[in-house]
């Protein structure tokens, strides 16, 4: 199926399951009209106390069997709508993720909306289905049937009642549309951007608590909130006033056909058993058309969702993907590689080779292009001009390239579950002894052993039951039990305390000892280990070369001078292990 809407292509993929559901769902509300239909006929036949039970016989089967129908049609309408639903989002949600996994990458759509996209917009669709597409055309489906059927016993009757009922089927509905569709569209922006400021808030907790704006922010959300609770009651006014007047229009179609059905049954053109059972049947009617004006109502947000969804970036042409042979190990390069957004190169002709078991320094002032080459290295973004090879195969064309790179970032996310299963994550195979060798490595096998709950603590919600070192050590050892050849350390020391950050890097470089690193950094700290160095600025390669012969250019050894901890006397340095 070429995917290219959300609603229609899942229809049509699915239109056998869709019309059988749709079939179910008109015989379980005309079993239940012709439940009420039979049961009023029965009432009134008793009533004249016939001289024989087989002449009730009939009916009473008839109650029985509209009884047992309703139930069962009911049921299987039930299952067989959850069922298809289910199915249709089974498709939905990997289609989205597959939309979204790119853009999280590029940090081109934002956490919240991101998390408002997941959360409600997928399931406005599923209700769109279950609440309103189903019942509606069920509904008006037994509104044609239901005046075709009047029409045999009187063709003026049947077209007073259709009018009456299209106040139901049509004009109730239209009418809902019309007055709450700015008002539910106002309501679904100010949840999801409320939803969005939440996220963001939650996020930063700390930082609006240690500028002492936290009241400043809660007041916010606070007015926010205010505005949407003052919009869902004035929804709710409205609802309960159209609530009447349908209410009050049932009331019209039952004293009307009381009278007409008197007045057949005066004429003796009616049976005097038929007037409760063409009165009692529009009780369940009722009960099918009324829901259509709250199905209408919700209109305006299944289509703010479905817009939502549909300006999500596409997903880029999908290519072959290539399998990459290690044995031989890695080489990674890229070749007058340029990239940028709009009218700025963010990486100007940016070339180098690193050979397998090497070590790369990135290094540069902000903005100055290194997360771009992370994000090129990792193929989520192809080069405007040169190539990214990994094994002489553009990174972008390389099958699940987590296998091959892997990346210790900034702030990597722990989940809140226990620390054996946040380190599991790099290899969910791997078997508890794997994990406490990882555990080791990195220096936290016996400060884990000592916790009341070893390897089994919980480490709450982004990792905060550890220290920010303890938090950097943990997502090392998931990433030695992803064993990937090639490691990306994107300033994974940065907030720490220079102790910590010494000690965390003799660790990071100790494990890593044999693969393809690539460090990107502000600092100048540790350089001493590194292979190669590349000073960035402005997108382009300013100085390269290694250590010591870097630190013959002046701006280099100054910079070193001041980030590094050693001595510079005259053209003799004196060197410290950093690491």
């Amino acid at each position: 199926m070429k995917e290219k809407g959300w609603v229609i292509p899942y229809i049509k993929e699915q239109k056998h399951l869709f019309g059988f559901v749709l079939i179910l769902s008109v015989v379980a509300m005309a079993a239940t009209a012709a439940l009420l239909f039979t049961s009023g006929y029965l009432i009134s036949k008793s009533a004249t106390r016939p001289e024989n039970i087989l002449l009730v016989y009939v009916p009473i089967v008839a109650v029985r069997t509209f009884g047992i129908l309703r139930s069962v049609s009911r049921y299987v309408e039930r299952l067989a709508s959850h069922g298809l639903i289910l199915s249709i989002v089974s498709r939905m949600r990997p289609r989205l993720y597959r939309l979204l996994a790119p853009h999280a990458l590029k940090r081109r759509v934002k956490t919240g909306e991101m998390l408002g996209v997941l959360a409600n917009d997928i399931e406005h669709i599923q209700n769109m289905y279950v609440k309103t597409i189903f019942p509606s055309l069920a509904a008006l489906f037994l509104y044609m049937i239901c005046i075709m059927l009047l029409g045999l016993f009187s063709w003026p009757f049947a077209g007073l009642m259709a009018i009456y009922g299209l106040i139901l089927v049509l004009v109730l509905p239209i009418f809902s549309l019309l007055v709450v569709k700015a008002k539910q569209v106002r309501m679904k922006e100010g949840r999801h951007g409320l939803y969005e400021r939440l996220t963001d808030g939650i996020l930063g907790i700390s930082d609006w608590t240690f500028s002492g704006r936290q009241a400043s922010f809660v007041s916010s959300i606070q007015a926010e909130d205010r505005m949407l609770t003052e919009l869902e009651n004035s929804q709710t006014r409205f609802v309960r006033s159209r609530t009447f007047f349908a209410q009050l229009t049932v009331g019209v179609l039952v004293v009307t056909m009381l009278l007409w059905t008197g007045m057949q049954a005066e004429t003796g053109e009616l049976s005097k058993t038929l007037i409760a059972a063409f009165i009692l049947v529009i009780f369940p009617l009722a009960e099918a058309f009324l829901p259509l004006s709250d199905a209408m109502s919700d209109v305006p947000t299944y289509q703010n969702s479905i817009h939502r969804l549909s300006q999500l970036p596409e997903a880029e042409e999908q290519v072959s993907k290539t399998i990459i042979n290690t044995e031989d190990g890695v080489h990674l390069q890229m070749q007058n590689v340029s990239f940028g957004y709009e009218d700025r190169l963010t990486v100007n002709d940016v070339s180098f080779e690193l050979p397998s078991g090497k070590k790369l320094a990135l290094i540069g002032p902000s903005g100055a292009g290194k997360s771009t080459i992370v994000k090129l290295l990792l193929g989520a973004e192809r080069p405007m001009a040169g190539s990214v090879l990994l094994n002489d195969v553009p990174t972008h064309h390389v099958d699940e390239i987590a296998r091959y790179i892997g990346v210790l970032n900034q702030q990597p996310y722990l989940f809140d579950t226990s620390i054996v299963n946040n380190i599991r994550l790099g290899n969910p195979k791997a078997s508890d002894e794997e994990v406490y060798e990882a555990g080791k490595q990195v220096g936290l096998h016996d400060y884990i052993a000592s916790l009341p709950d070893g390897y089994h603590t919980s480490m709450l919600e982004t990792g905060l039951r550890f220290s920010g070192g303890e938090r950097q050590r943990i997502a090392l050892a998931r990433l030695l039990l992803q064993k990937t050849p090639v490691v990306i350390l994107d300033e994974p020391t940065v907030g720490l305390d220079a102790r910590t950050e010494k000690e965390l890097l003799r660790t990071i470089f100790n494990v890593l000892q044999g693969k393809t690193v690539v460090w990107i950094t502000h600092h100048l700290a540790g350089m001493n280990v590194m292979d190669e160095i590349l000073f960035l600025e402005e997108g382009a390669i300013k100085m390269r070369g290694d250590h010591q012969a870097l630190l013959r250019e002046e701006r280099y050894r100054h910079l070193y001078e001041l980030d590094a901890p050693f001595a510079v006397e005259t053209d003799n340095v004196v060197k410290k292990i950093v690491i």
